[in-house]
């Protein structure tokens, strides 16, 4: 018999490929599956899973070279087909999301968890939407220090009434399928947090709404009733959100390598680096490029099909 530790007991480690789309057409799947053999990797199971407005194939691959050579494959071979892809992406999965153990799920909150910017729907309130909303844009593309952009959007805010705040909260809406995403890691035992550059006093409602595990936002300045245009404390700023990932992930027992972050503008790469996978849900372009993962439907629930829950 072979040595416990000999190449015949020792098997290649296995990711899994999830192809995503409105539609995943035969040339597509075809295509990522022929990019796997041709990168050397062994299609183990396709497991066809059910979506709300989407399609998901998944396929377990066992695959002895690095994750970053085998997505460079399945991206190669989806960009070959062009159009012909209609729209479908392909994730490749670390080996660790997939193990049965406790993961931690870290969302950003404006244009991924929600629909909408929140300081923009502030703004309207002192009639200065379009200046907030283009200041935010260029911090989110990462042309503008991401503090000082927050500093000077909340300043227009300055002399509003406090009650604005619930007036913004109620206009919220959940992006597509997040509701679903966040009740269907719970229910797997697993930890959901959210780190957000936006409020804390609107951010805290919707945090006990979903029953959040964890979440982290900045806090707006209030005095007599009325917003100072000030933030008070740090700025929630691109390293708090990093290192609140790894904060709550050591304080609930959860190894780095089990954790999976989603956003979309520049305040969001570190968070998405220290993460197993990182995925960019309709992010600006710079984000997309540095991303594990790159969503760009508008149903959020796809993250769920990322890891084995």
């Amino acid at each position: 018999m072979p040595a416990p530790n000999s190449p015949e007991n020792s098997a290649a480690p296995e990711y899994s490929v999830v192809s995503y789309g409105r539609e995943l057409g035969d040339a597509y799947l075809a295509a990522v599956q022929r990019a796997v053999g041709v990168a050397g990797g062994r299609i183990l199971e396709l497991e066809n899973a059910p979506g709300d407005g989407y399609a998901v194939t998944k396929l377990l691959v066992e695959y002895d070279g690095s994750i970053e050579t085998l997505r460079m494959a399945v991206t190669a071979a989806a960009a070959v087909l062009g159009a012909d892809a209609q729209g479908a992406a392909s994730a490749v999965v670390p080996s660790s999301l997939l193990e049965p153990a406790r993961k931690l799920l870290v969302m950003d909150v404006d244009s991924t968890l929600i629909k909408q910017e929140v300081i923009e729907l502030l703004a309207a309130h002192a009639g200065r939407e379009a200046e907030v909303a283009a200041v935010t844009e260029a911090a989110m593309r990462g042309e503008l220090d991401f503090a000082q952009s927050l500093h000077q959007r909340v300043r227009a805010l300055a002399g509003l009434p406090e009650s604005v705040i619930s007036e913004v909260g109620a206009r919220i809406e959940l992006s597509d399928g997040a509701e679903a995403l966040v009740k269907e890691f719970l229910a797997a035992g697993h930890a959901v947090a959210v780190v957000s550059g936006g409020f804390s006093q609107v951010l805290d409602p919707l945090a006990e709404r979903l029953q959040l595990t964890c979440a982290k936002a900045n806090l707006l300045g209030i005095a007599d009733g009325v917003l100072t245009g000030t933030v008070e404390g740090a700025v929630v700023d691109r390293a708090v959100k990093a290192e609140s990932l790894r904060t709550w992930a050591a304080a609930l027992g959860i190894e780095q390598r089990h954790t999976i972050a989603v956003g979309d503008g520049a305040n969001d790469l570190d968070m998405l680096a220290a993460a197993a996978l990182g995925v960019a849900f309709n992010a600006k372009p710079a984000v997309q490029a540095a991303a594990d993962a790159v969503l760009n439907l508008p149903n959020l629930d796809v993250v769920q099909h990322f890891v084995k829950l």
